[in-house]
């Protein structure tokens, strides 16, 4: 059979970006010809030129000329693989009529309410019967594929990317940077449910020592988030774009996740990965990520949040017996050959009729 020709859809999110950095080079690895299409920036941004890949810069809209350069980038693919509901659905209407199997991974569940909510609705059975198959990162969003109309929807196992963060951390210059000396250093990630993170940082104003909490993430709460530490003078500083979450999270005492989105489950991975305690809420398949690895709350709860934090503050024995649980769950997650083995035997399964009908 003639050399496999992929092309990866992706709508440039932290968690699927880092997945599809990792799919990306293990397949070349492997002989498959890879094309990457994502937003321009957003490839060097995540690492994809030193992939193998070929890298077509296309933006994350739906109108006609975004539309006809992706059908573009699609001409001769044998498979096409879109990463989270937007790319997903674009990578639909491209394919319209040509036969080329799509495949579609959901990294996390997008959320929102009212006409918003039924929109997102509308594009997600959309994207699920425009998919010869879906893979969900969790059971949830299995299960959910399943009532939107997928055809078929799979567990897809996905590792934990691989951090660039590979020595001892270097507690005191990241501290130092951040304004966390002689303080606890939490890190979050911007999300959905950031007021609820908000209300228990201000809680935390009357621990002694106030910790400080980082939040990682730019993008469209950032504003807001901006907004409100000001004006309420919380102990919260903005720590950027994730390339340096590895770090940031070594230096941590611990890890805080209040909502849902897309920087969760990516945050959640590498804090387990480095043995940093982890106070999360429950939701977008964390539960079923973390086990009883993780301190797990009521999602929107501020008060359970700020409670859970400041014990785990003071009680550094379940700090250190979650550090270890967390190490032991990250060794039992699914490794990168786990994952690459798993999607070419989708590709295989998709690509092996159309052959034959060529044949």
């Amino acid at each position: 059979m003639s050399q496999l020709r992929t092309v990866q859809v992706l709508g440039g999110g932290a968690g699927s970006s880092a997945h599809v950095s990792s799919l990306a080079a293990g397949l070349v690895a492997r002989g498959v010809q890879v094309t990457v299409c994502a937003p321009a920036g957003s490839g060097r941004a995540h690492g994809l030129p030193a992939t193998g890949a070929r890298f077509v810069a296309v933006p994350r809209r739906s109108d006609p000329a975004a539309v006809a350069a992706l059908r573009t980038a699609c001409t001769g693919a044998d498979i096409v693989h879109a990463h989270g509901l937007h790319a997903a659905v674009r990578a639909g209407i491209a394919l319209s009529g040509r036969g080329t199997p799509l495949v579609v991974t959901w990294h996390t569940r997008v959320h929102a309410e009212g006409a918003r909510g039924r929109l997102l609705r509308l594009l997600e059975r959309r994207a699920a019967r425009a998919a010869a198959v879906v893979l969900g990162t969790s059971w949830e969003l299995v299960d959910r594929a399943r009532r939107r109309g997928a055809r078929d929807a799979r567990l897809a196992p996905t590792p934990i990317p691989v951090s660039r963060f590979s020595g001892a951390p270097d507690d005191g210059k990241a501290r130092a940077e951040l304004g966390a000396v002689g303080r606890p250093l939490l890190v979050s990630v911007a999300q959905h449910g950031h007021d609820t993170l908000l209300d228990a940082a201000r809680a935390w104003r009357s621990l002694d020592p106030v910790p400080l909490l980082a939040v990682v993430g730019e993008g469209p709460r950032s504003g807001a988030l901006r907004s409100r530490i000001a004006e309420e003078g919380l102990p919260v500083v903005l720590a950027g774009g994730f390339h340096d979450i590895g770090d940031l999270l070594a230096a941590a005492d611990l890890a805080v996740l209040p909502g849902r989105g897309e920087g969760g489950p990516l945050l959640a991975r590498e804090a387990l990965r480095l043995g940093i305690p982890l106070v999360a809420a429950r939701a977008d398949g964390l539960p079923e990520l973390v086990g009883e690895a993780a301190a797990l709350v009521p999602y929107g709860h501020a008060e359970a949040l700020a409670d859970t934090v400041a014990e785990l503050l003071g009680d550094p024995a379940r700090r250190e017996r979650l550090a270890e649980s967390g190490r032991a769950q990250a060794a039992g997650w699914p490794t990168e050959e786990d994952t690459i083995a798993h999607v070419l035997s989708v590709y295989d399964e998709l690509v092996q009729p159309l052959a034959g009908d060529r044949a």
